[in-house]
Formats: C-alpha cells, structure tokens, sequence
C-alpha cells in the first residue's frame, strides 16, 4: 500500500482553491501526513524599460510578495482549524513549474489541486496549471473542480 506521508497542496486563494483544500486536508488527517500548502506566485512581466509611473519594479515584486504573504495567512486563518502538522511556502516562477519542483524536493506522495475552469481564449493562451501538473508528476494527483 502505497503511503501518502506528504501532501503539496498548490493555491490560488481562490473559491476553487478553498474547496480543493478540503480534499487535501482530509487526506492528510486520514494519512497522518504532513502538508505543504504552496503559493505560486505568477512570474511578473518584467516591466523594466516601461515607463511605470511611482513605482520601481523591485517595490513591484516586494508588494506582490506582501500581498501573497497576507494571502496565505487568511487562507490559513479561514481554513486551517485544527490541523496542525503543515508548513506554507511562497515562491515566484511558473506555477506548474514550481509545483513540480518542489514535489521533487519534499518527495510529496501526492499533489492536491483545484483546476481553475479556464476556458476559450484564457486556456489556449495560458494553458492548465493543472492538466500540466497532472501530465509530468512523478506522484500520483489529485485534482477538484467546484461543484
């Protein structure tokens, strides 16, 4: 029987996220895992060269990453009630990217994610998180959509 020890949950804050997040956290409850809830942060366009009024693009990326950090603490706050055993994390690049990464790195059982709905224009232009997440792992995936 294969062992799901750790969980990497990847968020988006949004509605989807919260509900995907219920399958995770059951999960880790039912496995005795530890959890890994990631925040990735969408590589921002690099500005630089553009006349950006007020605004340098290093103050770009730290209120950006100010915001991710205020982000994650509500989502924690609204959604982690009496699990203990997990550890958030925020980093910036391609979102499938750096969950594939960091399943890697913590030799995650399994990866939970919501699968964003994107559709026409939006997911011809920006492709799926998910269905890229799903397509490479190395472990096995979990995806939710919103009922």
């Amino acid at each position: 029987m294969p062992s799901f020890d750790k969980i990497l949950f990847a968020t988006d804050f949004s509605e989807n996220s919260d509900h995907a997040f219920e399958y995770a956290v059951t999960l880790a409850r039912q496995f005795n895992s530890r959890l890994t809830i990631i925040h990735v942060i969408n590589e921002p366009v690099d500005l630089r060269g553009f006349y950006v009024p007020h605004v340098s693009f290093e103050n770009l990326e730290k209120e950006i990453e100010e915001g991710a950090q205020k982000m994650m603490a509500t989502f924690v706050a609204n959604n982690v009630t009496d699990f203990k055993n997990y550890e958030t994390a925020i980093v910036t690049g391609v979102p499938w990217e750096e969950i594939l990464k960091r399943a890697e790195a913590d030799r995650s059982s399994c990866i939970v994610l919501g699968t964003q709905g994107r559709s026409g224009i939006d997911h011809l232009l920006f492709g799926s998180t998910a269905e890229r997440v799903v397509r490479k792992a190395h472990c096995p995936v979990v995806t939710v959509r919103l009922p």
